[in-house]
């Protein structure tokens, strides 16, 4: 009787790069009940997964990242745009608690293989680790929806979408409630050149002041055309 031939399954090393220690430890949770995947290392902060990739990638290498989007010390956006310029071939899948249409369509824009909701199904997460992991792009419904959604409004620029990268990061933490001098030292800027990102955004927006903003950002992010 012959021996059934053996399956060598090959291994999907991922990093996880998260501020909460219990996302990280629910992610690895939820990535080790598949055989196929090892989490080989794990970074709390935006400078600390730059730092890790490049130490892994000049030795064993890693296959995926997946990546938060409100990273201390350098935003997650930020932090994606490095990856892609340091590694442009290493698959990026980004999570987040924003809803897809709020930051979905300038991730993929941006180079991520994918977006996810931290509160998506196990299945689904496992699901978006391979499909990236091997090459491929994984887009949910949500995130699909508002691509689509951009590509029809691609001609008028509407929504946050017309905002600039720099210019959306300002807009998120105006709409936040915080100050020109607090957003200054979040994101190494001088007061004076958050004052001018601020007037841009009003003006793209079409709105005049901080408060109208916020309802204009509570606005989009209810609607469904908004990515």
């Amino acid at each position: 009787m012959n021996a059934e031939p053996t399956v060598i399954v090959e291994t999907i090393r991922v990093l996880i790069g998260d501020d909460h220690r219990i996302v990280r430890e629910g992610l690895k949770q939820v990535l080790a009940e598949a055989p196929d995947v090892l989490v080989v290392s794990e970074a709390q902060s935006g400078p600390e997964v730059l730092a890790q990739v490049a130490a892994l990638q000049a030795r064993a290498g890693i296959d995926l990242v997946l990546l938060d989007i409100a990273m201390p010390g350098i935003d997650g956006l930020d932090v994606l745009q490095a990856l892609k310029r340091e590694h442009p071939r290493l698959p990026v899948l980004m999570l987040s608690t924003y809803p897809e249409k709020q930051y979905a369509v300038r991730c993929i824009r941006m180079g991520a293989s994918g977006y996810l909701n931290k509160s998506a199904d196990p299945d689904d997460m496992l699901a978006a680790v391979r499909k990236v992991a091997a090459g491929g792009v994984f887009l949910t419904q949500a995130t699909a929806e508002a691509l689509a959604a951009a590509v029809g409004q691609a001609g008028a620029q509407a929504g946050p979408e017309a905002l600039s990268h720099r210019e959306h990061q300002v807009y998120r933490l105006l709409t936040q409630g915080q100050t020109v001098s607090e957003i200054g030292a979040q994101l190494g800027l001088a007061p004076n050149t958050v004052s001018t990102y601020r007037a841009r955004i009003l003006e793209k927006t079409g709105t005049k002041n901080d408060v109208e903003l916020a309802l204009y950002a509570e606005r989009h992010a209810r609607s469904p055309k908004t990515p």
